[in-house]
């Protein structure tokens, strides 16, 4: 057998890897475009910043590493520029020479490559404007900034890679300007969890600039859509990526209408012995069932052993993705995993959202953080539908967690069921995720009531608006209009409150709030608690605060 692969990143690697290793006797010729195979996509970033100091630490493989070890006929610097399908060939280009490859089995996994719009001077201005996908634009990005000691870069795309290099920027004492056309950073994110984010970017005084499209780039500047310029020695573009597959277009083999790869659960093309995977092709996602396109080296690598096996005669499938990812930024941590509340309105699809505020460890013990977490469930079942993670410590444990319940399709009663492991330095007797089940299951029960920060503009004006914090914690800030009673003192001031009104409660992280809620419900009233606290909300203010400063 006589297989064909093109690309030699995670997904083109990984099935040869399993290939080889299924059958010691096929013949594997994996052809890769560019000058490296099997690299650390994730890595490129912290090289620009000088974290990663080796360029070799990059590659996981060479040419010849693999092929010493796989047998495999690495050839870089060999694009694929068409498919024939009946003469089961492709045309391969390197350098000044065509020429074309038979095939048993073909494997096509020719990425992504970063989306480049027609901006106004971008042809011009191309020795200072770089894109970041690949092992060679961190060397050029690296050069440059070693040979040309740019002051300051314009970050266009605030996407997981745009962050990424905007921190690795900063600390190398370049001054940087983040560039987002939509309403907040990181698309996988819904804006009341961006807060944070933003307010983490302000304060290491990197300029943010949301709503905001590029319209010109200039020797030493940008022009925004508002006509602010922005100056920037150098640009980086991170706007995204879209599938690698113009090659394919007359191929015969079905596309989308992205351009990606249509492939069915077991990875297989339109036609019979072609396979493609990795970010160039739709797969379902575990929660919608939706096609969508999701670019990360995880899902490429599962979905390579996938192909390296079925090439063998199995027939195993791939079972969706759910978008699992993980970001530091500076201090701040950010994860998300499924579905996010933005996506599941647009699919009409009902669903429930409680925010918790935990401590990454038992918080008698010195030097805990707090993580926001935001969980998406099903208002039947308390199945978990997504979530999302802002915080420092412990919050790659928690969205893995989360992310198993997101695939397995477990409920908020089993993850109160998750025996996790506990001590002081790490975690608490109720972990963050135990809470996330309990919360969940009170709103279900209707012992909770939720309301949101974003409801709080709109409270009926004759409502009793009240905040259960001490007095210590309502003077250093509340919010407007609500009137101060402490938990501890909620019982003897009862009389204080019009039982015929409904009562809008808040406390710092909601956990207060939800034991007055208790009280007063018992006493008759009715209430509704702010799910977050005041700590979300005072997130959200600060943030606001800021936008309207600029």
């Amino acid at each position: 057998m006589k297989v064909v692969i093109v690309g030699g990143v995670a997904g083109g690697a990984g099935t040869a890897a399993r290939l080889r290793r299924n059958d010691e006797k096929a013949e594997i010729i994996l052809l890769e475009k560019g000058p490296h195979i099997s690299y650390a996509n994730c890595g490129l970033p912290y090289y620009v910043g000088g974290v990663i100091q080796e360029k070799g630490k990059l590659q996981l493989q060479t040419p010849q590493s693999f092929y010493n070890r796989f047998r495999v006929d690495v050839r870089t610097g060999h694009e694929v520029v068409s498919v024939n399908l009946e003469k089961k060939t492709v045309v391969v280009c390197a350098g000044d020479n065509n020429y074309e490859e038979s095939y048993d089995k073909l494997v096509l996994s020719p990425g992504a490559e970063p989306v480049v719009p027609p901006i106004e001077g971008i042809k011009e201005n191309r020795d200072h404007i770089f894109t970041l996908r690949n092992v060679e634009d961190s060397y050029h990005i690296y050069d440059y900034i070693e040979e040309k000691h740019p002051k300051t870069c314009a970050v266009i795309g605030a996407g997981f890679i745009g962050m990424e290099i905007a921190e690795n920027l900063f600390e190398r004492g370049i001054s940087v300007s983040i560039i987002e056309g939509a309403e907040h950073v990181m698309p996988p994110l819904d804006s009341d969890m961006a807060h944070r984010v933003h307010n983490e970017i302000r304060s290491r005084e990197i300029a943010l600039h949301l709503n905001q499209m590029c319209s010109a780039i200039g020797k030493n500047d940008v022009t925004l859509s508002n006509g602010l310029r922005v100056k920037a020695d150098f640009v980086i573009l991170s706007i995204g990526v879209r599938p690698a597959t113009e090659f394919l277009r007359d191929s015969g083999i079905a596309l989308g209408k992205r351009g990606e790869i249509v492939v069915n659960e077991y990875m297989e093309t339109s036609h019979k012995d072609i396979y493609a995977l990795g970010d160039a092709v739709a797969v379902p996602h575990v929660v919608s069932g939706q096609q969508v396109l999701i670019p990360l080296a995880s899902p490429a690598n599962k979905q390579g052993r996938i192909v390296g096996d079925n090439l063998c005669g199995k027939h195993c499938a791939y079972k969706g993705s759910q978008g699992t990812s993980i970001m530091k930024f500076f201090d701040l941590v950010v994860a998300v995993t499924g579905e996010k509340e933005e996506s599941l309105k647009i699919q009409k699809r009902p669903y429930g959202k409680v925010f918790t505020v935990s401590a990454s460890h038992a918080g008698y013990y010195p030097g805990g953080n707090q993580m926001f977490v935001k969980t998406l469930f099903d208002p039947e079942s308390g199945r978990i539908l997504g979530a999302q993670i802002v915080g420092k410590d412990g919050v790659d444990k928690r969205i893995d967690l989360l992310a198993n319940a997101v695939r397995f399709r477990q409920t908020c009663y089993e993850l109160q069921e998750e025996e996790l492991a506990y001590a002081p330095p790490f975690s608490s007797a109720k972990d963050p995720v135990n809470m996330v089940g309990y919360v969940i299951e009170n709103v279900l029960e209707r012992k909770m009531k939720p309301y949101y920060v974003e409801d709080i503009e709109n409270i009926p004006k004759d409502a009793v608006c009240l905040d259960v914090r001490t007095r210590a914690e309502y003077e250093m800030g509340h919010i407007p209009g609500y009137k101060n009673i402490p938990l501890d003192e909620l019982r003897e001031r009862m009389e204080e409150i019009d039982k015929t009104k409904e009562i809008y409660i808040t406390c710092q992280i909601g956990l207060r709030g939800y034991l007055a809620q208790c009280i007063l419900e018992q006493y008759g009233r009715k209430t509704k608690n702010l799910s977050g606290g005041y700590a979300l909300y005072q997130e959200m203010s600060e943030d606001r605060a800021k936008k309207i400063e600029k």
